[in-house]
C-alpha cells in the first residue's frame, strides 16, 4: 500500500495528544532496542538505573503504547 505525503499529513492531523504520546513512546522503545542490539547499550537503564522502578514504568508504558498504536493504526487506516 502506497501512502502519499499528503495522505500522511491528513492522518497526522487526526492524531490527538494521547496518540502522539503513544507514538513517541513506541519510537523511543524501538530506538532503545536498536541501541541494545547494535551497541549493547540500554539508554533507559542508563538514564533511570538498571531495572529500577522508573525503568520498569518506562518499559510498561512503552508496552502499553505499542498495544494502543496497534489498535489506532487500524482505525486510522479506515479514515
Amino acid at each position: 500500500m502506497h501512502v502519499s505525503i499528503h495522505q500522511l499529513l491528513i492522518i497526522m492531523k487526526k492524531l490527538g495528544g494521547l496518540d502522539w504520546l503513544a507514538l513517541i513512546l513506541v519510537i523511543v522503545g524501538g530506538l532503545n532496542w536498536g541501541l541494545v542490539s547494535l551497541l549493547n547499550w540500554n539508554l533507559v537503564d542508563t538514564l533511570f538505573g538498571t531495572m529500577s522502578s522508573l525503568s520498569q514504568i518506562v518499559y510498561g508504558l512503552v508496552g502499553l503504547s505499542a498495544i494502543y498504536v496497534l489498535v489506532i493504526s487500524g482505525k486510522l487506516g479506515k479514515k
